[in-house]
C-alpha cells in the first residue's frame, strides 16, 4: 500500500511539475509583453520629445489621460512615463550596444527599434531600478542575468546592489581560491564572492566569533542571498564532527544545488591565519566520508573571515589539496579593468542558453 502511495505521489507531482512550466512560461509571456509595451511608449514620446512636439505639459496631460480613459491600468503616471523614456533611449543607445555588444552580439542590437531580448531577462519594475542605480553598462547587464537566475525579488535585488554584488562577484584573480577547489569546479570563480556584506547583522566593530555567528543565524535569510540566493541551502548548524570518538563543530553547513556538494563554512572574527585552513581541511575530509553521498561532488571549504593579507593567503593556498578559499566580509574598491575582465568570465558561464 505504501509503495502504491508512493507511485501516485509521483504522478500527482508530474501533474504539479506540468503546471509549474506553463505557468512560468504564462508569466515570462505577460512580463514580455508588458516589456514591449513600456518599450514603444517610450520610443513613441522620446520621438516626439526630440523633435520638439512634445514638452512636459503634454506628458503629464497624457498621464492624465490615460487614467480617464483606462481607469483599471496602473503604471502609467507621469513619472513611470519618462520612466519608460530612459527605458528606451538608454537600450536603444549606441553606447549600450558597443558596451555589450562583444558579450552578447546579435541580443543586445535593438534590430529595426525592437526590444533587445536581453531586456527580457527581468521585469520593468527591475529596470526602473537599475536605470537609476547602475552608472555602467555592463554593470546593469550583470544584475539583469543575476536577477534573472538567481530569481531575485524588487527588495533582493536591491540588497544585491547596495552590497555591490557586482564588485564582490566579479573581483579579483581569485587567488583566494585554491587551485583544487578550480580545478574540480571550474565555475567556482563565478559562483563564491570574495567579500561578503554583512552591514544587515548589526555587528558592532569588535564582535566576536559568537557574536557573528548568532548575527548570521538571526539574519539567515539576507546571509544566503548574500551567498547566492538559489543555489545555497542551509542544511545546519554548529554540525557535529565525529572523527575517533571525538566530536567537532563546524559553523555553518550548506548544500549547492548546481555543484551538488557540501559547502562547509568556519566563521574567524579576527585576521586570517594559515593555522585555520588545516582545522576546515579536516572538516571537509570527515563531510566526504561520512556525509557525501553518490553522485555528488567533494565538499568546499569557506573560511569566512574579518580580514586577511592576500599574499599570506596565496602561500597558504598554494599547498592546499582541499577545494577551500577564504572569503572577507567587508568591501574594497575593484578597478574597473579588473571588473571587466571577470564580466565576460561570468557571461561565458552563467548567461542564459538562449542568449549565446
Amino acid at each position: 500500500m505504501n509503495n502504491e502511495n508512493q507511485l501516485v505521489n509521483a504522478e500527482f507531482q508530474q501533474v504539479c511539475t506540468i503546471i509549474d512550466v506553463h505557468t512560468a512560461r504564462a508569466l515570462a509571456r505577460v512580463n514580455e509583453e508588458h516589456l514591449i509595451t513600456c518599450w514603444e511608449i517610450g520610443s513613441y514620446i522620446s520621438q516626439r520629445i526630440q523633435n520638439g512636439k512634445w514638452g512636459d505639459k503634454i506628458v503629464r496631460d497624457l498621464a492624465d489621460y490615460i487614467k480617464q480613459q483606462r481607469p483599471t491600468y496602473r503604471g502609467y503616471g507621469r513619472s513611470n512615463l519618462y520612466n519608460m523614456v530612459r527605458f528606451y533611449e538608454t537600450y536603444s543607445s549606441n553606447q549600450f550596444v558597443q558596451s555589450v555588444n562583444g558579450q552578447l552580439g546579435e541580443f543586445v542590437q535593438s534590430a529595426n527599434g525592437q526590444l533587445p531580448e536581453v531586456l527580457k531577462l527581468t521585469t520593468f519594475t527591475h529596470h526602473v531600478i537599475l536605470l537609476n542605480r547602475c552608472q555602467l553598462p555592463t554593470e546593469r547587464l550583470f544584475y539583469m542575468i543575476y536577477a534573472n537566475r538567481q530569481n531575485l525579488n524588487t527588495r533582493e535585488l536591491d540588497t544585491c546592489i547596495e552590497n555591490n554584488t557586482y564588485a564582490n562577484l566579479l573581483a579579483g584573480d581569485k587567488k583566494n581560491l585554491s587551485q583544487t577547489l578550480k580545478e574540480l569546479y571550474p565555475t567556482a570563480p563565478t559562483i563564491f564572492k570574495d567579500r561578503l556584506m554583512l552591514d544587515a547583522l548589526g555587528l558592532p566593530p569588535d564582535h566576536n566569533e559568537l557574536e557573528l555567528h548568532r548575527g548570521i543565524l538571526d539574519n539567515m535569510r539576507d546571509f544566503i542571498l548574500e551567498l547566492g540566493k538559489e543555489d545555497f541551502l542551509f542544511v545546519q548548524d554548529e554540525c557535529p564532527i565525529s572523527v575517533g570518538g571525538e566530536t567537532y563543530h563546524l559553523d555553518l553547513l550548506f548544500y549547492h544545488r548546481v555543484l551538488r556538494c557540501y559547502v562547509g563554512v568556519e566563521l574567524k572574527s579576527s585576521k586570517f591565519h594559515p593555522k585555520d585552513l588545516g582545522q576546515l581541511e579536516f572538516y571537509l575530509e570527515a563531510l566526504d566520508r561520512d556525509k557525501k553521498r553518490e553522485g555528488e561532488g567533494p565538499s568546499i571549504g569557506i573560511l569566512l573571515c574579518k580580514d586577511a593579507n592576500q599574499m599570506v593567503v596565496e602561500y597558504a593556498l598554494s599547498r592546499s589539496m582541499s577545494p577551500v578559499m577564504v572569503a572577507q566580509y567587508k568591501q574594497a574598491l575593484i578597478p574597473q579593468e579588473v571588473l571587466q575582465r571577470a564580466f565576460d568570465e561570468y557571461l561565458e558561464y552563467n548567461a542564459p542558453k538562449s542568449l549565446l
